[in-house]
């Protein structure tokens, strides 16, 4: 993992959110902001700037997420996805998270991810596999 990352460092990405990123559920006329699809947004975008920060053969992997979802966001609005890097700690960042939708928090948490070395993630899951079809 490459120096430099810091508590602080804050990161927006826009989303608009389309039909896969609503809820059907509730009917065509309530198509909303779906609360996985927001977490997921989160994920993606605390991802992405950590990529910045990884070495080759370096990314990383969520490790706990705490999100507030508490706006109805419709088809078709921009959602601005705002992390801010809370902590670092070795291999492991802490965020906090923040949406907003027109000027409005929709959605505010919590996530964690570690950076980890994709080769030697790959030997642990085929050994677990291993395992688990013995």
């Amino acid at each position: 993992m490459k120096s430099g990352l810091q508590a602080g460092a804050v990161s927006t990405r826009k989303v608009t959110v389309d039909k896969p990123r609503t809820v059907d559920f509730l009917g065509e006329n309530l198509r909303v902001y779906a609360t996985p699809e927001l977490v997921r947004d989160f994920e993606v975008t605390c991802r992405q700037f950590l990529l910045g920060f990884c070495d080759p053969g370096e990314d990383s992997v969520g490790t706990g997420i705490s999100v507030s979802h508490a706006g109805a966001t419709l088809l078709g609005m921009d959602v601005d996805i705002t992390i801010t890097v809370k902590a670092v700690d070795g291999r492991k960042v802490t965020f906090d998270l923040l949406a907003r939708d027109g000027g409005e928090e929709i959605s505010r948490g919590e996530h964690g991810r570690f950076v980890v070395d994709v080769e030697k993630l790959r030997a642990r899951v085929a050994a677990k596999a291993r395992q688990a079809s013995a």
